[in-house]
């Protein structure tokens, strides 16, 4: 079952302030689908675009946030395998803002000791995002801060339906007996092994579901959304997530008390 969830009505500007210091269990991993760019931009009277542009300006401050606070893994869903479905012009764009967020900060980004790590089909990503991702991920290799991890052209589905190929490789090659096929067998082979589930994911924009993230993964992770766009999610929107985060009890199917982190 999926982690219990909380649903933020509100804007940000009526949240009461919560002190870092009141934060009493900090999560390890949060993950954050980033909506509502487009719908903030059209509010505005905008094109889409901008609202996307905005975007980076949140992804920058809220890095430096979640360093601060402690968070050990940021992942954010900044392209599914099904945005390429959008308008040609808004997908070219997308494939644009990785290249201009890294060229803007990777510099801040490795000054605060920040690795950079990415996820999904890079395959088909154009070149030139590609040669700033493969960048910034050599550059920050050996950082031991916060890992920001982008799930790039990522999709659950590719992903599960990937790692089902490569247990059916391994057991042909008999590398893998079938008896062995288990949890960790599934989890070693999926995107990024080595890093941890996520404690918390947050979603903005007001929608109510997963979107083909990490389903894998997001298995008994605390979910939380808010109506709060992407593009105005401060500080303290974080803060209140993960204020929520620390007051659940994570019991991973059992009784009380038994599993919390």
């Amino acid at each position: 079952m999926f982690g219990k969830f909380s649903l933020n009505k509100k804007g940000n500007s009526e949240l009461p302030a919560v002190n870092p210091s009141e934060l009493s269990r900090i999560p390890e991993h949060v993950a954050i689908i980033m909506d509502g760019n487009g719908r903030w931009a059209q509010r505005r009277g905008l094109p889409r675009i901008a609202g996307h542009r905005e975007a980076m300006k949140t992804v920058k401050r809220i890095t430096a946030e979640a360093q601060h606070l402690g968070v050990k893994v940021l992942t954010l869903y900044t392209f599914s395998t099904e945005n390429w479905k959008r308008p040609k012009a808004e997908v070219d764009f997308l494939m644009k803002l990785p290249e201009q967020f890294l060229h803007s900060y990777l510099v801040e980004l490795k000054k605060n000791n920040v690795q950079v790590q990415v996820m999904g089909d890079l395959s088909i990503i154009p070149e030139h995002t590609l040669l700033a991702v493969n960048q910034a991920i050599s550059e920050t290799k050996n950082n031991s801060g916060l890992i920001l991890n982008f799930a790039l052209n990522y999709g659950s589905y590719a992903e599960l339906t990937q790692a089902i190929k490569r247990i059916a490789q391994d057991v042909l090659d008999r590398k893998l007996a079938i008896d062995a096929i288990d949890v960790q067998a599934v989890s070693a082979r999926l995107l990024n092994p080595e890093l941890p589930a996520p404690d918390l994911l947050i979603r903005t924009g007001g929608e109510l579901r997963l979107s083909n993230f990490m389903l894998w993964q997001l298995a008994y992770t605390e979910l939380y959304f808010t109506d709060v766009y992407w593009p105005d999610f401060a500080e303290e929107d974080l803060r209140q997530a993960i204020h929520s985060f620390s007051e659940r009890q994570r019991r991973y199917g059992g009784l009380n008390g038994g599993g919390t982190k």
